[in-house]
């Protein structure tokens, strides 16, 4: 029995990660919680050696107890921190445990609300399933967990760079446990089970505070819930992380320097215009100016900004916060979203008395946020004095590095990039598909934008009430780029595919 554990020669040139997954049998003799504290992933089993990847080859300590736990001699590589985390996240799966535990779940049908607390108690099976299918979300990088109950089972899915995956099933008995432990987390009714519910609660798994928005609705089979998963951490991104292309971030840079006016934000849920309007203001001086949002919900909070969150119940709509906001002397105003005509108008006024403004509205693209501010009732002339610029933007998923290769694109996808980008071509970067990418070809996602500047010319344009077309056809002489032309140009650069950009971005054409 090796009490010794041993580096190899090579320990100090680095391991790829990616392209050398582990075996199902080397994760079986290092735990999950073990492979966490030492920062190692075990690769294959060699012989009488267990072959490991480790962030420092060099810790005799970590090495003993390797050995010890796996009962055999340890053969160390190196790699970096940040992929042997990724790699940990990515290969313990928890299936099995989560199976395991909804197997001791006894509750079925309707009980007393003091027995379903007794079985969804913290220490109860359902509840750490639930905590299982959350730390599953997390390490998969998921922004929605989606329970659905249909006939015969309890649908799981995660929502994995904007793209719904069936991840497992649960037997229908669980339905009622589960939904019941997520309304006492969420401080919502268990005794309701009708009406639509909404609720937070916040969780700390693998070293991440996430906060976890719950939405829940009675659906023919019982009730269906979607967990939306907010990473602290993954809160504080630049604007040049966005995606934003050299020239219209140059643009969009300019506008946030001007002292008063409207800057919106479009596109439909899930674009991303919550993650920009806040890099937005964290590029803006914190200190010399009063920056006051009022939001529904407030998703991130930071140090700095005065953030107000919505209260319906208590009077606290976006048109009443935002007239109380307007006497707390602000210089920078973030409204969560414009959705009715009061709104519209308040935020008018406020850009136009020396306020900078910014707020997100659901538009198909830049020129139609113009067009839905009219249909709220927004005087054109109105629109032109307080409009400085508009960006539209949706989310493409990003290429898998691991597997991509050069293959021949789908002739619509050859014309639809020959037709933005003026050049023949025949063959594109893809993702084949492979362990890293769940099989997708895609991992990650990156941001297309159209960035409409609200010039004299465009102002004018407004003021005379010009159709859309007019308004698109001078924006685009003076130098917009469509959502589908830096689609393209994001393809171009390799970061995404034809056909991702067709099928996200919206075309007049």
């Amino acid at each position: 029995m090796p009490t010794q554990a041993e580096k190899s020669p090579g320990a100090e040139k680095r391991v790829n990660l990616r392209a050398t997954p582990p075996e199902p049998d080397a994760l079986q003799l290092i735990t999950e919680a073990t492979a966490r504290k030492y920062t190692v992933i075990p690769l294959v089993i060699n012989g009488d050696a267990l072959r490991v990847a480790m962030a420092n080859p060099s810790d005799i300590f970590a090495l003993e107890a390797l050995a010890s736990k796996s009962q055999l001699r340890i053969e160390a590589v190196a790699a970096s921190a940040e992929d042997v985390l990724e790699a940990i996240d990515f290969n313990y799966k928890a299936y099995d445990e989560i199976e395991k535990q909804v197997s001791n779940i006894t509750l079925q049908g309707q009980k007393q609300e003091e027995q379903i607390r007794l079985e969804t108690a913290t220490d109860a099976p359902v509840a750490q399933a639930l905590t299982l299918i959350i730390d599953e979300a997390v390490k998969a990088r998921t922004s929605d967990i989606h329970l659905q109950p249909e006939e015969d089972r309890l649908r799981v899915r995660y929502r994995i760079d904007g793209a719904l995956q069936e991840m497992f099933s649960l037997p229908l008995k669980t339905a009622v446990p589960l939904i019941s432990r997520i309304k006492i987390l969420a401080n919502m009714n268990i005794a309701d089970h009708h009406r639509p519910q909404d609720g937070q609660f916040s969780v700390k798994t693998n070293g991440h505070l996430i906060d976890i928005r719950v939405a829940i609705i009675a659906n023919v089979h019982g009730e269906m819930a979607t967990l939306r998963l907010l990473d602290k951490s993954r809160a504080t991104l630049s604007m040049t992380d966005l995606g934003f292309l050299p020239e219209s971030m140059e643009k969009l840079n300019k506008m946030l320097k001007m002292p008063y006016g409207m800057i919106l934000v479009s596109g439909p849920t899930g674009a991303g215009k919550t993650t920009t309007l806040y890099a937005a203001l964290n590029s803006l001086d914190k200190v010399k100016r009063n920056i006051i949002t009022i939001e529904d919900p407030v998703e991130y909070r930071f140090k700095g900004i005065n953030q107000i969150q919505v209260n319906s119940r208590a009077g606290l709509t976006f048109a009443s916060g935002l007239r109380s906001i307007l006497r707390l002397d602000p210089n920078v105003i973030l409204v969560g979203e414009i959705r009715d005509a009061e709104t519209a108008s308040i935020a008018v006024q406020s850009a136009l008395t020396g306020h900078l403004v910014l707020s997100s509205i659901h538009a198909n693209d830049a020129v139609g946020v113009v067009v839905r501010l009219l249909d709220l009732g927004v005087e054109p002339f109105l629109v032109s004095s307080a409009l400085i610029g508009v960006i539209a933007q949706r989310m493409t998923r990003r290429i898998c590095s691991n597997c991509s290769r050069i293959i021949d694109a789908p002739v619509t996808e050859q014309i639809a990039y020959a037709r933005e980008i003026g050049e023949e071509r025949a063959k594109f970067l893809y993702g084949a598909g492979c362990k890293n990418c769940s099989g997708t070809g895609y991992r990650g996602r990156s941001g297309i934008f159209e960035l409409l500047h609200v010039s004299e010319e465009i102002r004018a344009l407004l003021t005379k009430g010009a159709t859309t077309a007019q308004l698109r056809t001078q924006a685009i002489k003076e130098g917009m780029t469509t959502l589908m032309k830096d689609g393209m140009l994001k393809v171009k650069a390799d970061i995404t595919t034809p056909s991702e950009v067709l099928r996200n971005a919206y075309s007049v054409e």
